[in-house]
């Protein structure tokens, strides 16, 4: 082997590390070393594989959305009825927020990283946020112009309160809901769809 050439790894393996690590502490407190401790990569291979922790952070952020969120988002597009992809959502969401192989809540949810002050990764977050709000919206949209909802509905509020509940479910899981907890959650929330 010649002198300098970077450790071979895997690199699904090594973003999923530093995926559970930046999702456990956040961006801010993740150091370097945690990074390639978690990672097992020492610091001249971890950087020419990724460049900077912004830029690492960057790629986790793909990866989540690669690996992770379909798990919570699932059918949303092709479930036929709206009401029922917006509840499978929510209970696919109290499933995957208690996961026992992930860190409890959300990454994309709880992540501060725009008020730390790195505002291209905060960007990104916001960008992923914003994309689970349009895909709900459409939904419930879709579900007004069926029938399925009141013309009088607020689509936009509606879309806000199901959010609103599913961050929540984020924070609690944070804080040691159980699943059974969250799904209840969950299912009480359908209660709040208007009725036709």
């Amino acid at each position: 082997m010649s002198r300098g050439r970077p450790r071979e790894f895997d690199r699904t393996e090594a973003l999923n590390k530093a995926m559970k690590l930046f999702w456990q502490k956040g961006y801010t407190a993740t150091s370097m070393n945690d990074l390639y401790e978690a990672m097992g990569i020492k610091s001249p291979s971890l950087y020419a594989a990724f460049g900077s922790k912004e830029d690492l952070y960057d790629e986790v952020l793909q990866h989540y959305e690669q690996c992770v969120a379909p798990a919570i988002w699932g059918d949303m597009a092709s479930e036929p009825s709206p009401k029922k992809a917006i509840a499978a959502w929510l209970e696919r969401s109290a499933e995957v927020l208690t996961r026992c192989d992930l860190p409890h809540g959300c990454m994309v949810t709880l992540s501060a990283v725009a008020s730390e002050g790195h505002e291209r990764l905060g960007e990104r977050v916001r960008q992923l946020r914003n994309g689970g709000v349009a895909q709900l919206k459409a939904r419930l949209s879709e579900a007004q112009q069926r029938g399925e909802l009141p013309e009088t509905t607020d689509i936009d509020a509606l879309t806000r309160l199901y959010v609103s509940i599913q961050q929540g479910m984020s924070i609690q899981a944070r804080d040691g809901a159980s699943r059974e907890t969250l799904l209840g959650i969950a299912r009480m929330a359908m209660g709040l769809w208007p009725a036709p």
